[in-house]
């Protein structure tokens, strides 16, 4: 079983058809795969679901605030 095979899919000819009903149900239920030939092209989701992927969980600084070699001291050699 393939990483997306849980994730609706629709053959290229059926989104573009019905691409409203695409954007709904990407919007409304969830993300929505697009097949070229019956092979994976792309997935489709709502703008909310991309800004939370997109947005960091955790700062640069936070970063390094959590990470445990930051509690000792490194040099390099020269």
């Amino acid at each position: 079983m393939g990483h997306l095979d849980h994730i609706p899919a629709w053959s290229t000819e059926d989104a573009k058809a019905r691409f409203s009903d695409l954007i709904r149900k990407a919007r409304d239920v969830g993300p929505q795969r697009v097949t070229v030939h019956g092979r994976d092209a792309a997935v489709v989701i709502s703008a909310e679901e991309f800004e939370r992927l997109s947005r960091p969980s955790m700062t640069l600084v936070e970063v390094m605030e959590a990470c445990p070699v930051a509690e000792f001291e490194i040099t390099a050699p020269r």
